[in-house]
């Protein structure tokens, strides 16, 4: 089966999307809860700022664990059984909130958040490949972005939504209980709905061993494994890099704002700024790609205003510095969008392999925050509370993220055509 023969006309692809692109909704709202826990948490527990993103690492440590074997159960019984399994992982996850608030147990809510986190494994590593190649590559970025409005309204979503129940100024942790099995109950009936739901199986271009002669011969045919592919090498710690960066902003965006505007109600109102400059990029890119620019461009372009609003993030006084985070928020919109086509382009057979690389990539999104709040640890020393300005000290991490990845852009991602 080539690409051709696999791809129906784009109408008939309507309702499929429309159930995907819920299924991104619930990988948001999962990612989303964290910004919310960790000034929750942190204050309930009395956390340092590091251990506060052990939160983030709990659930993102799950995509480099269990990376592999979901791609392995999707080999095994499918794209949309695979994602029924994970909306009922995930379910498990936040079912156990409730004990981890009951005997308010910090161990116990990481317990929680990791295994939530594997059932966001499998369901990324379904969702994405599926969308990818559902359509022609040169316009996955545009698919993607209109996956990722619905993706990131979820993480704006989730703060305000637990923000109903938990007053951050007066930390209760049994107002944890209700949200949380609501949560769960939505995320079973998403399983039945998914198991039950008209999703067809896709197949990239060449996927098939027995077609395999008709991706690229010259190409491929050396190819024994996927570490034989450099593109996607550096594609993986792009990604690792790029969904670094975007958890962190997502992550401290609630305590940035309190140092930039002090102790004041609903701070975790301020989360929906992040979710308006990445919303605003994935509408850019929905009309822009690959019409007016392509997805290579797009990421180019996108890496640069990473870069200045960093240094603007860094060296600007607290309003125009908050304003600076909205718009690196906004560079990070096309940035998933472009890297998986680009990294998982001619892989042909050993596409699902690449793609357990990219979901294991996600792990960035445990490692670069908690390298973050050790940075606003070190740089505030024994002060007490961080400032301003030790936060900006830290988010020179961003920098070489954003860097790499406009290497990637520019030459990592053409190695596959030399």
């Amino acid at each position: 089966m080539n690409k051709k023969e696999s791809i129906k006309p784009k109408n008939q692809y309507l309702i499929p999307l429309i159930i995907i692109s819920i299924m991104f909704f619930v990988i948001g709202f999962g990612v989303g809860i964290s910004g919310f826990l960790i000034p929750a948490l942190k204050s309930a527990f009395n956390l340092t700022t590091r251990q506060s993103y052990l939160i983030t690492t709990a659930i993102f440590s799950a995509f480099v664990l269990f990376g592999r074997p979901a791609i392995g159960l999707i080999k095994m019984i499918g794209y949309r059984k695979s994602m029924t399994i994970a909306f009922f992982i995930m379910a498990i996850g936040m079912l156990l909130f409730i004990p981890s608030a009951n005997k308010i147990s910090f161990p116990l809510f990481l317990v929680a958040l990791f295994v939530g986190g594997i059932g966001s494994t499998v369901l990324q590593a379904s969702v994405n490949p599926y969308v990818t190649i559902v359509g022609p590559q040169e316009s996955a970025a545009m698919r993607l972005c209109l996956m990722g409005i619905m993706n990131k309204a979820a993480w704006w979503v989730a703060p305000l939504f637990l923000g109903i129940f938990i007053d951050l100024n007066e930390i209760n942790l049994g107002d944890i209980n209700f949200p949380f099995y609501l949560v769960s109950g939505i995320l079973i009936i998403l399983g039945i709905f998914t198991f039950f739901s008209p999703l067809p199986e896709v197949k990239a271009e060449g996927e098939d061993e027995e077609n395999i002669k008709t991706v690229r011969i010259s190409y491929l045919d050396d190819k024994k494994s996927i570490l034989h592919f450099p593109h996607l090498l550096l594609g993986v710690i792009a990604l690792f890099l790029y969904v670094g960066i975007e958890t962190l902003l997502m992550a401290s965006v609630i305590d940035f704002a309190g140092t930039c505007f002090g102790d004041i109600p609903n701070l975790e109102r301020y989360s929906k700024y992040v979710t308006i400059g990445l919303v605003s990029g994935y509408i850019f890119g929905v009309i822009a790609i690959p019409k007016i620019i392509s997805q290579t461009k797009a990421l180019i372009l996108f890496s640069f205003i990473g870069i200045s609003s960093t240094i603007t993030l860094i060296f600007s006084p607290p309003n125009f510095a908050f304003i600076a985070l909205l718009l690196t928020s906004f560079a990070n919109s096309l940035m998933w969008p472009a890297i998986w086509p680009l990294a998982i382009a001619d892989l042909g057979r050993f596409t699902k392999s690449g793609t357990s690389l990219l979901v294991m990539a996600i792990v960035g999104g445990a490692v670069i925050p908690y390298i973050f709040g050790f940075l606003v640890d070190l740089a505030k020393g024994l002060q007490e509370v961080p400032t301003i300005i030790h936060y900006q000290k830290a988010y020179w991490i961003l920098m070489p993220c954003y860097l790499f990845i406009l290497y990637f852009a520019m030459h990592g991602h053409k190695i596959r055509t030399k």
